[in-house]
């Protein structure tokens, strides 16, 4: 066998839905803990700065900050040991599938491995999912928050008065991020569209969508993964049933 048919042989065992999807991990995996990370300390920034003066108030939402972060960290480390693995498996289904009327023989021990990483990553993708869920919920607050903003401009701009667009609020403690007995728990008017203009506002606000995005990356990563695995295990169970091991 020459040089050339060694590198297209290599070439064709490739597993590129795999690769593509490990890729896809990776990408969307530190969009999410990198972004959401630094989210979160943002976070924290804004609710002790405009939304709580007891400290008390968001001693809960500290505690989980930090807690989350440290979630974060772990998930950036099974995340990329698991992306590991799925490419390994990813090569191991390929090669079998091109490879099975050749010398390489798949074992039923090789097929059992294939499908707990299918039972595995299914389980993981719905997981994921919740988890992209809930990572629209931040988007969802400050996107509200820069709508409120928005249109208390607006009335500025139209009305004299303050006490026009003195009653639009936005209330922290309705998104269970404090307590209902924190104090002042919202901003309302322009001290609230006031905060809209700080950088830390559009900081927090664009890296939680980087997040959400990373999130959705990462779901789409386990998807591409679940239907190119899943199609290389029926097909060697079809060849088992053929006869053909």
């Amino acid at each position: 066998m020459g040089c050339y048919d060694c590198c297209v042989r290599c070439i064709g065992a490739v597993p590129y839905p795999s690769l593509v999807a490990t890729l896809l991990c990776y990408a969307g995996m530190a969009l999410f803990c990198g972004c959401g990370h630094e989210a979160l300390a943002q976070t924290a920034v804004l609710v002790e700065t405009y939304f709580a003066r007891n400290p008390q108030d968001y001693e809960v939402m500290a505690s989980f900050i930090k807690y989350f972060q440290f979630v974060i960290y772990g998930l950036a480390s099974f995340f990329f040991l698991f992306g590991i693995l799925l490419l390994a498996e990813g090569f191991y289904t390929t090669s079998a599938v091109k490879q099975t009327f050749g010398e390489f023989r798949s074992t039923h021990c090789g097929r059992c491995l294939s499908l707990t990483f299918i039972i595995v990553t299914y389980i993981l993708a719905f997981i994921w999912l919740v988890v992209f869920a809930f990572s629209a919920i931040p988007v969802f607050f400050l996107f509200n928050m820069e709508q409120t903003c928005h249109n208390i401009n607006i009335l500025a701009e139209t009305t004299p008065s303050i006490n026009q667009h003195g009653w639009i609020c936005m209330d922290a403690r309705q998104y269970g991020l404090l307590p209902w007995n924190a104090m002042p728990g919202k901003a309302c008017g322009m001290t609230l569209a006031s905060i809209c203009k700080t950088s830390e506002f559009y900081v927090t606000y664009d890296l939680y969508i980087a997040a959400f995005a990373g999130a959705g990356v990462t779901l789409l990563a386990l998807f591409v993964y679940l239907f190119a695995t899943t199609y290389n295990y029926a097909v060697l169970r079809f060849l088992g049933r053929k006869g053909v091991r």
